[in-house]
């Protein structure tokens, strides 16, 4: 038994260990703070630095210089002083700051006089037909089974979507051995002229050239197709086949084993929404941002968000949103931050965020794949289907919130997260409205499923001691 006491109390919070929790713990441990780190998973890095202490994939080249940065991050962190709670899942966040974190089996309340929030991004849901059947997944899970635990997948696999990322993942897959049959660009082909009149400032934000590099690297060793404007999984007990169309042409398919799919990535939202922060729609990147000032304080008081929570936005700028949120945070508690060392922050955010309009326009995903139609799956935890959405629509549901009325859609175990953004955008498409005047699914705590027993483990009494047993 190695006991792992939660204190009742903090200067400040961070939840989430991905780039921006990482360095915004490091700052203000290292100016004599009281930090506490919670985490999700059993080690630190988040989705981006995965497993990065602890990978089985040891030939850097692999992963890349990108991923390996995380190590620099990871040091500074364990040598800071911070207090790091793994495997806690924070499922409860209030405007005063409490804060509930269930740890092994218990659930314990602390507090914190600030509170960063550093949850990161979730995978854009891909709804096609087919997409729930075994052999289908996003790639992001594909990845982290590469960077956890060294697999790869066995037979035919194919890459479907549109992003960086999925660019990313196919080049990471290359080099560590794997045989893609094709990657399917679902790119939609007028974006190249809309993001066009960005190029200038992404060829100065310092991912060009690493970015063509890459793309270059993966045509040539995988067929890529591009213009797809329709894809369909196809299978009984699992995938066998990938259907697409490339343009107005006729169908094609593709025999396959495994059928990954991406079309980006969004904040992750659930618990900022819980709380109570204000969040405004991005027609850029099409997703909710929380609204935020300039050091990413939020709307209720002590409560900042940082990394690509905050925005999509990266893993660099992230290291930087968190610094900064850091700073903020240091400032309000009485610690001084060098002017110097905050320019330089600034100034170093401003270079990451400089070429996110190219990307964001480039890579923006085909309304055809956000917003299914018939039969396809929309809510996987309930099973509902876009036919069924429409036709609450029609029937006079007004939003999302009544639609788990209608529908139970967005109420199952993932709590809205592989459907949100899809009822969003279909509610607003049928009913002529912008997503902002159809809001969002009304987030209440836990936003992460827990048992009875463990909220039952939470002290009754002022005087109960705040500790949990770690196996």
């Amino acid at each position: 038994m190695n006991p792992v006491a939660i204190r009742d109390s903090y200067d400040v919070a961070i939840i989430g260990a991905g780039p921006a929790g990482l360095a915004a713990a490091t700052l203000c441990a290292k100016g004599g703070l009281s930090t506490v780190l919670f985490d999700e998973q059993a080690s630190v890095g988040g989705q981006i630095f995965r497993a990065i202490e602890e990978t089985p994939v040891t030939d850097k080249r692999v992963l890349g210089a990108s991923y390996w940065r995380g190590m620099d991050l990871t040091r500074a962190f364990r040598s800071s002083g911070a207090q790091y709670v793994p495997e806690a899942t924070v499922w409860s966040l209030t405007p005063e700051r409490e804060i509930g974190v269930s740890l092994h089996g218990g659930s314990v309340l602390t507090a914190a006089r600030r509170v960063v929030i550093c949850t990161g991004a979730l995978e854009r849901p891909f709804p096609i037909p087919g997409w729930t059947l075994p052999g289908v997944m996003s790639a992001g899970a594909a990845q982290i089974l590469l960077k956890s635990a060294g697999l790869l997948p066995a037979g035919r696999t194919v890459l479907a979507g549109c992003g960086p990322l999925l660019w990313l993942i196919a080049w990471q897959y290359l080099n560590a051995g794997a045989q893609l049959s094709a990657i399917l660009d679902t790119t939609p082909a007028g974006n190249r002229a809309r993001a066009l009149p960005h190029l200038l400032p992404f060829l100065f934000s310092g991912y060009f050239r690493d970015g063509m590099k890459l793309l270059r690297a993966v045509k040539r060793e995988a067929p890529v197709i591009a213009d797809i404007t329709s894809l369909r999984a196809i299978g009984d007990d699992r995938v066998t086949h990938v259907e697409y169309r490339r343009g107005n042409g006729a169908a094609q398919r593709l025999a396959v084993d495994n059928l990954f799919l991406h079309q980006g990535v969004a904040p992750n939202v659930n618990l900022p929404m819980a709380v109570g922060i204000k969040h405004r729609w991005s027609d850029e990147q099409l997703c909710w941002v929380p609204v935020l000032d300039a050091y990413g304080n939020a709307s209720i008081d002590g409560i900042a968000i940082a990394g690509d929570g905050a925005g999509i936005a990266g893993a660099e700028a992230a290291e930087w949103r968190g610094r900064l949120a850091a700073m903020a945070a240091a400032r309000a508690l009485g610690r001084s931050v060098p002017d110097p060392e905050e320019t330089h922050v600034r100034d170093e955010l401003a270079r990451c965020l400089r070429g996110r309009p190219f990307l964001d326009a480039l890579y923006r995903p085909a309304r055809i794949f956000r917003q299914p139609s018939g039969d396809t799956v929309v809510c996987r935890c309930e099973e509902t289907t876009a036919s069924q959405i429409i036709d609450a629509i029609a029937l006079g549901c007004p939003g999302p919130n009544q639609m788990k009325v209608f529908l139970r859609c967005g109420m199952g175990p993932c709590q809205g997260r592989l459907c949100g953004l899809t009822v969003t955008e279909l509610i607003a498409e049928h009913r002529g409205l912008s997503p902002q005047e159809v809001g969002y699914y009304r987030l209440r705590p836990p936003v992460k499923p827990i048992t009875v027993g463990e909220l039952a483990a939470l002290p009754k009494t002022d005087a109960a001691l705040y500790a949990v047993t770690r196996m």
